[in-house]
């Protein structure tokens, strides 16, 4: 069966252009014109790819962002007419997936709506084969189930991650005390895919310094090395 696709957002001629030429690809469909309808269609379908427009009437874009990634690691790509950088790092802090200004091209979309959705396909392969091998990694108290993609902290509380976040603390955990340049980050997390920008990496790992540093602002396990990129610190064991 075909991706599912919610597009969320206000505009009934974007609205309808994007599920029009989205459709034609392959894809199945659905429009939401505010966060209600959006919330009625999650409650009665599975959905894949949210494409959502920061300016809403009501809630806005990063208010419905925060509600998503809250209860779903389904990704998502925002759309704007800003072009306000701090809206790129603000809506990947929430935890979307890319971010695209208006106006665009149907062709950038779809590339953009296919590289988010390879790289969620790719998580979820991992998964399966993470699975199999039933691996536990733990450093510093902290135990991340391979397997179920799930992260505990020392009390023993779930930390929630998104698809993201889990691969890029896995790709930590692969490579202990290894400087890994911003780069190298890039092809283990997104595969040198499409990504929003080249702050990416940063951003990502600001959002998982917030789960598992006591301060982010001075970590203790991911380390920034200037100039060269970031080191995980901690010892890790692998069972």
């Amino acid at each position: 069966m075909s991706e599912h696709i919610l597009v969320v957002e206000d505009d009934p001629t974007v609205r309808s252009f994007i599920e029009e030429y989205l459709g034609s690809q392959g894809y199945r469909m659905s429009g939401a014109r505010d966060g209600t309808t959006m919330r009625h269609i999650f409650g009665k379908q599975d959905v894949d790819l949210v494409i959502l427009d920061l300016m809403l009437p009501g809630e806005d874009g990063l208010e419905l962002a925060r509600e998503i990634r809250s209860e779903s690691d389904v990704p998502i790509i925002m759309v704007t007419g800003r072009a306000d950088i701090v809206d790129r790092v603000v809506g990947l802090e929430i935890g979307a997936d890319d971010y695209i200004p208006k106006p665009f091209e149907a062709r950038e979309l779809l590339a953009r709506v296919r590289s988010v959705l390879r790289r969620s396909q790719r998580s979820g392969n991992l998964h399966h084969e993470m699975k199999a091998g039933q691996n536990t990694a733990t450093f510093a108290g902290w135990r991340l189930d391979m397997g179920r993609r799930q992260l505990y902290a020392p009390a023993g509380e779930e930390i929630k991650l998104t698809s993201a976040e889990f691969d890029l603390l896995a790709a930590f955990i692969s490579n202990p005390d290894k400087v890994l340049s911003r780069d190298r980050l890039l092809d283990l997390v997104y595969g040198r895919e499409m990504f929003p920008f080249e702050r990416s990496i940063d951003v990502l790992v600001m959002r998982l310094r917030g789960k598992i540093e006591e301060d982010r602002a001075n970590p203790i396990f991911i380390k920034t090395v200037r100039g060269s990129g970031y080191v995980f610190t901690p010892e890790v064991k692998i069972q």
